[in-house]
């Protein structure tokens, strides 16, 4: 996943994703380097995509999510930038599948 800031004033940015996986948590603890508390609190901040529910007890990460909000961590966003970053992720993961059952 590399995410790129666009040219102009705006503080866009666009990401390219290659694959799509899940990752449980423990390997977003090792990739983000985040403790368990922290991991959530940025969850429910909304600065990190929120897990998905894959059925019973059972959650897991969109690992191009996580290394897009890493990026933009790296990138020194805002925590609304960072908000808004992740509210664009939780809704690509709608718009991946318009069409799908058509």
């Amino acid at each position: 996943c590399i995410l790129f800031r666009s040219n102009n004033n705006q503080k866009a940015l666009t990401m390219i994703t290659t694959e799509q996986r899940i990752i449980n948590k423990k390997e977003v603890l090792q990739i983000t380097g985040f403790s368990k508390s922290t991991l959530y609190n940025r969850m429910i901040d909304g600065v990190f995509p929120p897990a998905v529910n894959l059925g019973g007890r059972r959650v897991g990460f969109v690992l191009s999510e996580c290394e897009t909000a890493l990026q933009g961590f790296i990138a020194g966003l805002s925590a609304s930038e960072m908000k808004n970053l992740v509210e664009g992720l939780i809704q690509k993961r709608k718009t991946n599948l318009e069409g799908f059952y058509d």
